[in-house]
Formats: C-alpha cells, sequence, structure tokens
C-alpha cells in the first residue's frame, strides 16, 4: 500500500493526520485572538474556535484526543504542534492577566481547556441535540464569556492584607505573568 512507504506503520499514519489537525486548530486560534477587541476577548475567541473546530471536524477532534494513537508522545511531530495548541492557550491566559505564578497559569489554563473539550464533546457526541441549548457556536460563546467573567471577577477581588497591623496593600492580582515560553512538556 502507498501510505506504507511514507509511514512505519498505521499509528504512524494517524499521527501524522493528528499532527495536522493541531496545525489546523492553531490556525483557528491565531485567527480568533488575533482579530478580538482585547486579550479577555480573545481568550473567549480561542474557546469558540476550539469548539467549532471539534463541530466543524468531530472524526479528526476524536483522533486527536481519542485513543486511536496509543503513546501521542512517541511522535515529536504531533507531541510539538499538541504543547503548540496547548501554549496558545497559555499565552491567551497570560495576556488576559487573571493570574500571577506558573501554577496559576497552568491551572486557569487547564480549567479553560476542561471546559471547551468538555463542551465539544458533547456536542461531538450528540449530547445537546435536543436540549435547548442552541447551535454549538451561540453555546460556546455564551459558556466562554461566562468563565471569562469569572474569572475577570476573581481577578478584581484583592485578598485581605497579612497581620493585624499591617498597613502593606494586598497584592494586586491583576499583574500579567511574565511572558509564557514554550512548555518542555513536564506541566501539559
Amino acid at each position: 500500500m502507498a501510505p506504507y512507504r511514507h509511514f512505519a506503520d498505521k499509528e504512524a499514519l494517524l499521527a501524522a493526520v493528528a499532527e495536522h489537525g493541531f496545525q489546523q486548530l492553531g490556525a483557528r486560534f491565531a485567527t480568533a485572538t488575533a482579530t478580538a477587541a482585547d486579550p479577555r476577548a480573545g481568550l473567549a475567541a480561542l474557546g469558540v474556535a476550539y469548539v467549532l473546530f471539534a463541530r466543524d471536524e468531530p472524526s479528526l477532534f476524536k483522533l486527536m484526543f481519542g485513543p486511536a494513537i496509543e503513546k501521542k508522545s512517541a511522535h515529536p511531530g504531533l507531541d510539538e504542534a499538541g504543547w503548540a495548541c496547548f501554549n496558545a492557550l497559555r499565552q491567551a491566559v497570560a495576556m488576559a492577566g487573571f493570574v500571577d505564578g506558573e501554577t496559576a497559569l497552568n491551572d486557569v489554563s487547564l480549567a479553560c481547556w476542561s471546559l471547551v473539550h468538555g463542551l465539544s464533546g458533547l456536542i461531538v457526541d450528540g449530547r445537546l441535540v435536543d436540549k435547548g441549548a442552541g447551535p454549538p457556536e451561540a453555546i460556546a460563546t455564551r459558556l466562554t464569556r461566562l468563565l471569562v467573567g469569572a474569572l475577570t471577577a476573581l481577578a478584581d477581588v484583592k485578598p485581605p492584607a497579612t497581620g493585624s497591623n499591617t498597613k502593606k496593600p494586598a497584592p494586586d492580582s491583576r499583574r500579567r505573568p511574565a511572558r509564557v515560553e514554550k512548555s518542555n512538556g513536564d506541566d501539559r
């Protein structure tokens, strides 16, 4: 067969297809964030782009995240393309200015990813049909705006100063974290 002249086995072929899917997803992320009015709107737009990608490419979405490729990290191109998408999300969270510190950045990024990935799975699997939730784009827009609104409210709440006699102001939780660099793969 012709494909096996280019790929060692079926998994290598599937990994190449999934890698291409992550590249397409990354391109959608770039378009969504580039046209947003501000970084927080960009984060919401990135989430909508994720859900619409899953809706438009359900089989590819399932291949990218499902069990068909047993050890995704064994395919360097696929691993790198997946990390590029996750880092685009991390950068959008960092630019939105919700958090300080690497741990908080990773936690908020994971919360955002969980929301859109779970919603995507529900849509792809047809679990929201006849539930009155509306079209996928409308659902994604509402839920990503809800999450960004909640994160904004949390970022704007300043913790009380510690110590009973301290006059020192509470830290400003809205400061932007340092620039997000490419991950080494240990914190996905």
